[in-house]
């Protein structure tokens, strides 16, 4: 095969499986030149355009050919100037061969894996090796049982390794681990061992929300074949060979996907594995009891084996499981040394967004390209993931459970122990005091904000540096000793009448972790994130919660090491959120935008707004208006007209669950004896299906296709009632006939009288005042915060109505019933290539009758066509 081309990106052969569409070409062009000039990309493909393909294959061409060019500068100049030209070309043969010489070494060994995996396959004889069981290093002795339960010694203030001078990373791994890691080649980056020696390759990170969309774009990528990055020169040739070279391609995930332990594996929660996870790594826990497939001197072969073998092919993270449990060794840490030889890294949200995990996994986007795919859920990841909240009922517990464990040990902690515990005994104290005080209210009052100062007004507390006491409460591991004592002393007196310290089962999660987790947020500069209390009527009493405002500061760390960040997604309109919540400190000329259209014909969609109903009620569903009992009923007699022109299925969404509950309470009243219920009109149309919160998902899905394709039935289809933002309004395949309209009524604005939607848009106004002060431009009050409304609802509409149209073939209906979605500024918000097809009426507001001619028109043409 010839080398890739670099002669600018319109003569780039993008090695797509197939011949791309215009709009393929598009965004792989676009996606080319945002990485080569270090940029950040944000990118809307619709569903069904081969946006997958489209990245895979855009962002790999890149990273060949830029490693073709970077091996082509290195080998171009060798030797001092004033040496003759044969020394100088000797040296760069020498170095030349030097390089290739290393990648060949690699291919070696990958193709060797690839052939012996492939005579398996042929033998059709797969056999399990082996696994040695771990030997015990002593004979079981008598001891404290106790003992396993009591702290470490603590001598430093936790700011750094006094020996080594390095600073601590709290990585989840037990000391012992780590050396047993580092003397088998697997240890930390930062450590000297043999994997220090590995090449750290240029790489892209490609991470979405769930490892089923994972699993998804490892499909895509096994279709791609690309030339190698390097020459070989052939003996028949004296010009150089750019042969096909599979990418080197891993799937990282968490221990609940990668765990091969059963017995840690059935604890079902992540938080309950990853506790049994560590608690099995401890050097007080018996030989006997730990995990035998963490990484040891018995089975170093197959974990160095591990490496090769989950490069030489693609695979995602169930073949990873299944290659651990054949090899004898747990994935989870096996997949660590993967990471620096590996071309295309594919991993979930958690994973990359939050630092801890990174550096745990030991993963730097320092130089490479980071992709970020359904890209639509970023701000939201983020922010959930550096919000938490805690109940007055978990710190009683938790201050319940440490007594006790205090109660025990007290006269055996000493030194820095006894400082700490005894100062998170003076926090928990001092936050446990303002939700009781908050509890014991007498006015009705249910919520408030909550200065961070409110709850370290505790006795004690301004001594406190929270910095070191976090460090503390994650080294000495505290909260898991409590849980664990509390746990053993409770199953030692199981015959006895006591009273539980634990909440649920001995398998859940320490409940002093939560209270860990949040006085992290304690340390957060206060402009950035907000601290309410609520009350609650549960058992739970009173809870404190933190909110992150701005996510931009938790993303700026991977925005500035990576060399681009590129958002991609179907649905990404409206994208100057993006700009402002997550890139405000980046130049205006260093983002890139694209919105791709459709591969569907204009015509196989016809998309308008609903001012008016049926019996010529304007359409407002504003807070104050839409609880007209007037409004509702036309809404259901639109609704019913509308539905006997569609076939097949009609999926509806409104604002909410209690506004669904709302609307279908009336629907079922009768008006008069004369005339039947408005739910009973619909039912002769269509069979209805109803989505709820306690309702399984799965089974009504099955139930609603099954009415659909059911031929029999007396009626004509399905409708399906459901929510925005609800588990039916991202994610799933309304394809075909199951979604033949998507009708949004209302737009989904969140409560505007909440405590934390105020804040949201108080900081919101306050950002972009002091941005335009800093810029010396005028700033009209409101105005940001009404836009970010706006954007937050138009992006969960855009995600609902995306439902619909799924493939090149496909075609469907968008009914939009709000009189205000004939507004510009709303229409302005829709993806491009929903305003550009037939019906939209450009913002226009039309009755309903001309709506329902053109969409009688409109079906009509697809039913004489199919």
């Amino acid at each position: 095969m010839n080398g890739p081309k670099h002669d600018g990106s319109d003569a780039i052969d993008f090695h797509h499986p197939y011949q791309p569409y215009q709009i393929q070409k598009d965004l792989m062009r676009t996606i080319y030149n945002c990485i080569e000039h270090g940029n950040v990309g944000i990118f809307e493909s619709p569903t069904g355009t081969g946006k997958s393909l489209s990245v895979l294959c855009g962002s790999l061409t890149w990273l060949r050919n830029h490693k073709t060019a970077q091996f082509s500068q290195a080998t171009a100049v060798a030797g001092a100037d004033d040496e003759p030209e044969w020394m100088r070309e000797h040296a760069r043969s020498e170095r030349r061969d030097a390089i290739l010489r290393h990648r060949a070494d690699l291919e070696s060994k990958l193709q060797a894996v690839r052939e012996k995996e492939r005579r398996l396959r042929e033998a059709t004889k797969v056999s399990s090796p082996r696994r040695k069981r771990a030997k015990l290093d002593h004979p079981t002795e008598k001891v404290d049982e106790d003992a396993a339960y009591l702290l470490d010694d603590y001598a430093s203030d936790g700011e750094q390794d006094l020996a080594s001078g390095r600073p601590q990373r709290n990585d989840g791994l037990s000391d012992e681990t780590k050396r047993l890691l580092r003397s088998i080649g697997l240890g930390q980056a930062d450590e000297v061992s043999e994997d220090a020696e590995i090449e750290d390759e240029l790489k892209i990170f490609i991470c979405s929300r769930t490892h089923s969309q994972l699993s998804q774009l490892v499909g895509e990528l096994r279709r791609i074949r690309l030339p190698s990055a390097f020459p070989v020169r052939s003996s028949e040739s004296a010009e150089d060979e750019y042969p096909i070279e599979g990418v080197k391609q891993l799937s990282l995930g968490s221990r609940k996907n990668l765990c091969i332990n059963n017995k840690v594996r059935n604890l079902g929660s992540v938080t309950r594995i990853n506790e049994r996870c560590l608690e099995l790594q401890e050097s007080k826990t018996p030989q006997d009891r730990r995990c035998g497939y963490l990484p040891s001197k018995e089975n170093q072969t197959a974990a160095l084996d591990f490496k090769y073998y989950a490069l030489a092919r693609v695979r995602d993270i169930e073949d990873l499981s299944v290659l651990g449990t054949k090899i004898g060794v747990c994935p989870y840490y096996a997949t660590r040394p993967v990471i620096r030889p590996a071309e295309l890294v594919t991993l979930p949200y958690p994973l990359l967004l939050q630092k801890s995990a990174r550096e745990a996994l030991d993963i730097s986007v320092k130089d490479h390209v980071v992709i970020i795919d359904e890209a639509h859920n970023l701000m939201d990841a983020i922010l959930g993931i550096h919000t938490t909240e805690i109940t007055l009922a978990q710190l009683l517990l938790g201050r319940a459970q440490l007594m006790t464990y205090l109660q025990k040990f007290r006269n055996r902690l000493a030194g820095k122990n006894r400082v700490y515990v005894t100062q998170t005994v003076r926090l928990l104290d001092s936050i446990k005091a303002f939700l009781e005080a908050k509890q014991n209210r007498q006015d009705k009052v249910s919520g408030g904000i909550v200065q961070s100062g409110e709850l370290l007004a505790g006795k004690g507390v301004d001594q406190i540096n929270l910095y070191q006491m976090v460090e503390y409460l994650q080294t000495s591991k505290l909260a898991r000793k409590v849980h664990g004592y509390v746990v053993h002393k409770e199953q030692e007196a199981t015959t006895k009448p006591v009273q539980s310290l634990t909440t649920q089962s001995p398998e859940t999660a320490p409940v002093l972790n939560h209270f860990q987790s949040f006085i992290m947020t304690l340390m957060n500069p206060a402009k950035e994130g907000r601290f309410f209390w609520s009350s609650d009527t549960t058992a739970n009493g009173c809870k404190l919660k933190y909110l992150l405002l701005d996510p931009s500061e938790h993303f700026k760390d991977i925005v500035s090491d990576a060399r681009s960040v590129i958002l991609v997604g179907g649905t990404m309109s409206p994208m100057n959120d993006y700009r402002t919540q997550l890139f405000p400190f980046v130049a205006e000329e260093k983002l890139t935008t694209l919105s791709c259209g459709h591969v569907i014909p204009q015509s196989n969609l016809f998309v308008s707004p609903l001012p008016l109903g049926a019996n010529g009620q304007n359409l407002d569903f504003t807070f104050s208006s839409r609880n007209s009992n007037a409004l509702l009923r036309d809404l259901g007699y639109t609704i019913v007209r509308l539905v006997k022109l569609i076939p097949d299925g009609v999926v509806l969404f409104f604002p909410s669950y209690s506004y669904l509950d709302q609307v279908l309470k009336l629907w079922r009243q009768a008006e008069s004896q004369q005339v039947q219920p408005i739910a009973a009109l619909l039912e002769r149309e269509k069979k209805v299906f109803i989505d709820s919160q306690a309702v399984d998902t799965e089974l009504l899905l099955q139930q609603y296709s099954a009415a659909i394709m059911d031929e029999t039935a007396g009626t004509k289809g399905a409708v399906l009632m459901s929510v925005i933002g609800g588990k039916l309004s991202e994610g799933i395949n309304f394809s075909d006939r199951l979604g033949r309209c998507v009708m949004v009524v209302g737009l989904p604005y969140p409560n505007p009288n909440s405590q934390e939607w105020k804040a949201k848009m108080e900081y919101v106004e306050e950002k972009a005042m002091n941005e335009a002060q800093a810029a010396g431009k005028s700033y009209a009050r409101g105005s940001a915060s009404r836009d970010f409304a706006d954007n937050v609802c138009m992006r969960a509409v855009n995600q609902a109505i995306g439902r619909a149209v799924r493939h090149k073939d496909d075609w469907a209906g968008i009914l939009l019933l709000d009189q205000r979605y004939c507004q510009k500024k709303i229409q302005d918000k829709l993806p491009k290539w929903m305003t550009a097809s037939s019906g939209s009426g450009q913002g226009q507001r039309r009755a309903f009758a001309e709506v329902e001619r053109e969409m009688r028109k409109f079906y009509t043409s697809k039913l004489i066509v199919t």
